[in-house]
């Protein structure tokens, strides 16, 4: 910001965001992948004003909660069918639901009998799970963690399944096995009896929209089960209906042992993060003594009911049937469309999240002499074009409140192109 100056956003309204030069912006991010049900909508205003009345806050300690948290957990349990998953605990953020994610495992292999020697955790290069001390060190970016000497001692990064990024010659499904046995050797290189968990995202967001080959996330999943590894579905970007369901977890079967959960839970009007257990952790947990975990916030009641009126919208709107069966075909449609162009090396998604990976005149070999530049440059390009879309390294990603029309997809596309082709001459 001090070097380039500062965008000031003052208003928004459905997809649209105003800036402090009263221009609108089709927000083709949903704000950072999160503003599902879109801007400005009445029934959350009306929800948290109305708890904030009868009580906008009081903790979760002392064997006290709120009727909101209750609520609210009851019906994670209910979303998450067909998974295992049935208790939760409340936090902030994406990055607080990691951490305690973490922490929860830890103590969960303790009781169990396999700490200290059990606390290794796997993630996967190109992802992104926080900015905490420990999610942090589950980041597979390095531009997160080389700049603060992470991640700690014993966390450690496999292959993501990029094939578009390794340009070694395989396709997605090869690459996707080649990842699967490099996973495989590394858990029997470290030793099986010493990794506690994997965090997986079922797509890859920050890390460049990495879309998961057929079979792989279910054969990484029994890789882990084989190991008595824990699974953990950060589904921080993938949940609350981005993918045209629920969760990503009950839509590829996933069947987590925990899964994290923040941004679309709330649509981003307030800040919650959501960790769910298994039913088997939470009563192991439960036979340990003292949970000596919890925020000053956890289950904050205005959030909550902030949450609960989000899911609602959901419901009411049949926003998933319209991601699903209307708005996701429509997008990955014009996100094809989008391959013939010079500038274009390929193009990714599912549903309403999506990215096209850029080139410049002199193609991939010329990529790598100058890489992570164009991504930037393009996003501000299209910020001219009147879009918001995000830059990352060599590719732009798009992901719109699930709201979005086919004209506002129209639009963003139309200005995808002009940006190409900007960015091409």
């Amino acid at each position: 910001m001090h070097k380039t100056g500062t965008h000031v956003i003052t208003g928004g309204e459905g997809c649209f965001v105003i800036d402090q030069d009263g221009r609108r912006l089709l927000d083709g991010l949903a704000g950072l992948w999160c503003v599902n049900v879109g801007y400005g909508r009445r029934e959350i205003v009306d929800a948290v004003y109305n708890q904030m009345k009868k009580l906008p806050y009081y903790c979760s300690f002392f064997n006290t909660t709120t009727e909101p948290a209750i609520e609210l957990a009851d019906r994670l349990a209910k979303l998450a069918k067909g998974t295992r998953l049935t208790h939760t605990i409340f936090s902030n953020s994406g990055s607080e639901a990691n951490e305690s994610a973490m922490k929860l495992i830890r103590g969960y292999w303790k009781i169990k009998g396999k700490s200290p020697k059990k606390t290794k955790i796997l993630s996967r290069t190109f992802a992104y799970h926080g900015v905490g001390i420990a999610s942090t060190s589950l980041t597979g970016l390095p531009s997160c963690y080389l700049p603060f000497d992470l991640p700690l001692p014993g966390w450690i990064h496999v292959p993501g399944p990029y094939a578009w990024g390794a340009n070694n010659g395989m396709n997605d499904a090869q690459y996707g096995q080649w990842c699967i046995d490099e996973t495989k050797r590394i858990i029997d290189k470290e030793g099986a009896d010493t990794i506690a968990a994997m965090f997986v995202e079922p797509i890859q967001g920050a890390g460049g929209v990495i879309i998961p080959p057929a079979g792989y996330l279910v054969a990484l999943r029994k890789l882990c089960r084989d190991n008595d590894i824990l699974f953990v579905a950060d589904e921080v970007i993938s949940g609350f209906g981005r993918l045209g369901d629920w969760f990503a977890s009950t839509m590829w079967q996933l069947d987590p042992d925990l899964m994290t959960l923040a941004k679309g839970i709330t649509s981003g009007y307030l800040p919650l993060g959501a960790t769910m257990v298994s039913a088997e952790i939470s009563q192991t947990l439960n036979t340990g003594g003292y949970l000596a975990h919890g925020f000053t916030y956890s289950g904050h009641p205005t959030t909550c009911a902030c949450a609960l009126a989000n899911l609602d919208i959901i419901v009411n709107d049949k926003l998933i049937e319209h991601t699903r069966d209307v708005a996701g075909p429509y997008m990955q449609q014009k996100l094809a469309e989008l391959k013939g162009h010079p500038a274009v090396g390929e193009v990714r998604g599912c549903q309403l999240i999506g990215a096209v990976e850029l080139l410049p005149r002199g193609g991939r070999a010329e990529l790598a002499k100058h890489p992570n530049t164009l991504g930037v440059k393009a996003a501000n390009i299209a910020r001219k074009h009147g879009v918001i879309v995000r830059g990352i390294r060599d590719l732009i990603a798009v992901s719109p409140p699930l709201i979005v029309t086919k004209p506002e997809l129209d639009q963003l596309f139309d200005a995808v192109r002009k940006t190409l082709d900007e960015l091409w001459s």
